[in-house]
């Protein structure tokens, strides 16, 4: 039995039934982070309760079988999702009616932040791409139907999402897409392609960015939940990625897909708006899955310095080392504060698309800068599959190019300071 000293007092954790009574409790009587002291931590006790519990599960649950899914490719998504929702992870900050905890944005920061110490990148992201990238706007816009169908079933596990927006010609210029989704009385008829799509082998549905009318690029788009077992969709072979080869992505076509119009998330022509608000989650998501997989670089790298020996000492009495080390470390606090401080402004209702791409822009690429250091000081070692370090290098340099790539995050930051040069929009 377990048990948590938190700001309500001595509460006992039996089962993982009872933890999640206990999250949901947390929706009516935790402390707002507003009224929290100014110089108390980021997360409360019961941030911290969530966080140990998820990390107990995957440490009993996960983290032995992730070599094995490494190497087969794939990891069964059914079935840790399943663990997942039971265990009330994949709803955090969803509604309760359709059973999520209904807590703040933060706390599912804190459950992001814990899934990264899963000991790889892929299974991490798959499960961002169902909590954060797929399902945000389906729970704001959604209508009670969607919502039954498709959502309720994905906070549970039941249901493996996917979410559908780059394509072969358009990847971070979401206003490119060619997909179409036209009316045909009650119905919609979808036709094209997307590219790079996580978790598509396993999915039961694809949150669908689609084209539903001939208007301007940003006024002509909607999102729509379409079945994944829908005849007319076909998936191309497993794609080979560098990195990330626990999570199945695959390239899908979309040949006379009938699906209700009904399913069309919120208003029509919608789509584009709703995207954009979605990948203020996606980005801050994003950034926050690259905190742990870097503290275990910095912390294992720190290890094996101290006991690898050259020249009759330790690697780690080179200053070159120890410096670099202290950089790094250094930047990911600077990092983590960013992220932090976006979470609570976000929490608040705040637009943080500006400091969101930011977090995701310095999480890309000091992700990269870490690994990189960090596997040069493990020589030889770094360079085979044997040690985690280069297997967050290969998994990390995805950060800097999915969810929208460094330099677009740099466009809307400039977009923000007003110094981008204005071009003419899309027609």
């Amino acid at each position: 039995m377990a048990a948590v000293v938190g700001r309500r007092g001595l509460v006992s954790l039996p089962s993982w039934s009872n933890r999640l009574i206990f999250f949901r409790n947390l929706a009516t009587t935790s402390i707002k982070r507003s009224e929290a002291p100014a110089t108390a931590e980021f997360y409360t006790d019961e941030h911290k309760e969530l966080q140990r519990s998820l990390k107990k599960l995957i440490d009993s649950e996960i983290n032995p079988h992730v070599d094995q899914w490494e190497a087969e490719g794939q990891f069964p998504a059914h079935e840790v999702f399943g663990k997942l929702g039971k265990a009330g992870f994949l709803g955090v900050c969803k509604p309760e009616e359709y059973g999520g905890l209904g807590l703040d944005y933060s706390y599912s920061m804190a459950m992001s932040e814990a899934l990264g110490t899963i000991n790889c990148g892929a299974i991490p992201m798959a499960v961002a791409v169902q909590t954060d990238m797929s399902t945000p706007a389906l729970a704001r816009f959604g209508s009670n139907y969607l919502k039954e169908e498709f959502l309720a079933p994905s906070i549970s596990g039941e249901k493996v999402s996917c979410l559908g927006v780059s394509e072969p010609g358009a990847g971070s210029d979401v206003a490119s897409i060619q997909t179409t989704a036209k009316r045909d009385g009650d119905d919609l008829i979808i036709n094209g392609q997307k590219m790079w799509i996580t978790n598509a082998w396993q999915a039961d549905w694809i949150c669908l960015l689609a084209n539903t009318s001939q208007g301007p690029a940003h006024l002509n788009k909607s999102l729509i939940c379409v079945p994944m077992n829908s005849p007319g969709i076909h998936l191309t072979k497993r794609i080979d990625k560098m990195g990330m080869r626990s999570s199945d992505t695959a390239q899908i076509f979309f040949e006379d897909v009938r699906v209700p119009a009904k399913n069309i998330i919120g208003d029509e022509g919608m789509g584009f708006t709703y995207q954009m608000l979605q990948f203020q989650e996606e980005r801050l998501a994003g950034a926050v899955l690259t905190i742990p997989p870097m503290d275990t670089c910095i912390q294992s790298t720190i290890a094996y310095t101290k006991e690898r020996k050259a020249f009759g000492q330790p690697l780690l009495n080179n200053q070159c080392i120890h410096f670099r080390l202290a950089e790094l470390e250094t930047e990911i606090e600077c990092l983590r504060s960013l992220i932090y401080r976006a979470t609570d402004l976000y929490v608040a209702g705040e637009d943080v698309t500006k400091l969101a791409s930011m977090a995701k822009l310095k999480a890309g690429r000091l992700a990269r800068e870490v690994t990189d250091s960090c596997l040069q000081f493990w020589g030889g070692m770094g360079f085979t599959n044997e040690v985690l370090v280069s297997r967050f290098f290969r998994d990390m340099r995805l950060v800097s190019i999915g969810g929208g790539a460094d330099e677009v995050m740099l466009m809307i930051i400039c977009k923000y300071m007003d110094t981008l040069p204005r071009l003419p929009r899309k027609k």
